[in-house]
């Protein structure tokens, strides 16, 4: 039976995986009192024992560490939750990783803004709701003769999914949405009022009334003076265009005549070509030693002509009050410009001290202008930061590059905290 100790802060749906598993299991888990999210996760003891430094973490009473929600859970749970044979096991897999996909995205794009934590950007929350529709019919649609999701017993499936769409289900899923999915509400009705969620969670509510974007609350957070924390491009936008007269060739257009969809633009077309391969570069990065392997791959082909290289900085430090709201600021970056990838990457990252901290990061990609402007989509959060263009040839500059992709404890001058990579 495993014992050890989970580093957590409070109210952490992710957290809450591997602490229901531990009820069911009977293992025995103790989350750490001391643990100061900001402080305790980038201290060199931690770091040496969980180099990403980030959390739920899991150290067991014989000295394994385990960190990443879903490991976590399967260390401290049993057979009954993983699976008696290949089949159970891969089908609980199935569903981890659709509610980690599938589920777990479009819920804080759509739930975030709600709380302040992410800017509202209303295409991105439109498609949020869409998938998160398509998926709970998928989900719905099976559950129609199962009252759990492998077997007839609780697996870890049904723990780590119900626990990805618990944000959903508290915040923004009313009764008018979630009607639709009667078998999904009755297996999550049945999972939060099991004793072992309850011990863990409390008391549950369900969303009674769909809670709305909440720019005053990001901009109190995040936004400084800026207005509902839109861009100055999502300003300009809105501003009534004013009306020209008609010239007496022109037809006014029949409201039922469908218009034929404009065909989108390839957003590189107008960049050089390159060579670089990201994908390689990517697998390398993730795959191999950073300092001896990726970087010396990255300087051998980077194309100087063809690419460039940008540091940026947070422009609102004095508004970033928790880090985990930091980091979740900076996952809602990424999530808002996903089509970037094919042809950039970046490494952000969470400098100083917790009670003043701030973002920065370095960037790569095709093309020597701001990536951000070659489309609308990606133009949303940019203006937040401060960018400079970094010269490859510079000393200085490309230690700034390394120091950025490889995260050792000081980052540019600064204490490093957290980060997350854009690849």
């Amino acid at each position: 039976m495993a014992t050890g100790t989970l580093y957590t802060y409070p109210e952490n749906f992710r957290a809450y995986k591997a602490l229901i598993a531990a009820q069911y299991s009977g293992a025995k888990v103790t989350v750490s009192s001391g643990f100061k999210l900001g402080e305790s996760n980038t201290t060199k003891e931690f770091l040496q024992k969980f180099p990403l430094g980030k959390v739920p973490a899991f150290e067991s009473s014989n000295g394994d560490c385990v960190f990443e929600s879903n490991a976590i859970a399967h260390y401290v749970g049993n057979a009954q939750l993983q699976g008696s044979n290949t089949h159970d096991q891969a089908v609980i897999q199935q569903w981890i990783n659709f509610g980690d996909n599938e589920i777990y995205p479009a819920s804080c794009t759509w739930v975030f803004p709600t709380l302040g934590i992410t800017p509202f950007n209303k295409q991105e929350g439109d498609k949020a709701k869409e998938q998160m529709k398509k998926a709970l019919t998928v989900l719905n649609n099976y559950l129609r003769t199962r009252t759990y999701l492998v077997g007839e017993r609780i697996s870890q499936a049904d723990i780590s999914l119900a626990c990805n769409l618990m944000l959903a289900y508290q915040n923004v899923m009313d009764p008018s949405f979630r009607g639709s999915f009667g078998n999904v509400n009755r297996w999550f009705n049945t999972l939060i009022n099991q004793p072992q969620f309850k011990s863990v969670i409390g008391s549950f509510s369900l969303c009674s009334k769909m809670k709305e974007a909440d720019g005053k609350k990001y901009a109190e957070l995040h936004g400084g003076g800026k207005k509902e924390g839109k861009s100055k491009k999502e300003q300009k936008k809105e501003q009534p265009k004013k009306q020209q007269p008609k010239k007496e060739t022109e037809v006014e257009p029949e409201d039922d005549i469908p218009q034929l969809p404009k065909e989108k633009k390839d957003p590189w077309a107008e960049c050089p070509p390159t060579k670089f391969n990201f994908d390689e570069f990517k697998r390398e990065y993730s795959n191999k030693d950073i300092v001896k392997e990726a970087l010396p791959y990255f300087w051998k082909h980077f194309e100087p002509e063809n690419m460039s290289i940008w540091h940026c900085d947070y422009n609102y430090k004095d508004d970033l009050s928790q880090v985990f709201m930091t980091s979740n600021l900076m996952r809602g970056f990424f999530q808002r410009i996903d089509k970037m990838r094919k042809n950039s990457f970046a490494s952000m990252c969470i400098l100083g001290e917790e009670k003043g901290h701030n973002i920065s990061g370095v960037w790569f990609w095709r093309g020597q202008n701001l990536a951000f402007e070659l489309n609308e989509d990606w133009s949303v959060d940019y203006e937040s930061y401060t960018w400079k263009k970094l010269d490859p040839s510079d000393e200085k500059d490309r230690k700034l590059v390394e120091d950025y992709f490889s995260t050792p404890d000081i980052v540019n001058g600064e204490k490093f905290i957290d980060g997350n990579v854009f690849k």
